[in-house]
């Protein structure tokens, strides 16, 4: 988990909006996504599953180096 980074809004806001978050389950779907997307702004979307999510996938927004998580939610909308 050491080469992963965070920023101060994952930090600050997110893991303190969403206590169940977990950065372990972040750099999970990182590394075992079910999808990734390019999104507009030169971030990433990854979409995973992790146990303890009650059968509903996280989606991790990193920046564009992949390595550094800038949000993470639980994404009901996503169909794989």
């Amino acid at each position: 988990m050491e080469k992963y980074k965070y920023t101060a809004y994952f930090e600050n806001e997110v893991l303190r909006k969403r206590p169940y978050l977990k950065k372990e389950w972040c750099v999970l779907v990182i590394e075992n996504p079910i999808r990734i997307e390019r999104q507009d702004n030169n971030r990433y979307r990854f979409w995973g599953k992790v146990e303890g999510s009650a059968d509903r996938f996280l989606r991790v927004v990193t920046l564009d180096d992949k390595v550094t998580i800038h949000n993470a939610f639980l994404d009901r909308g996503f169909k794989p």
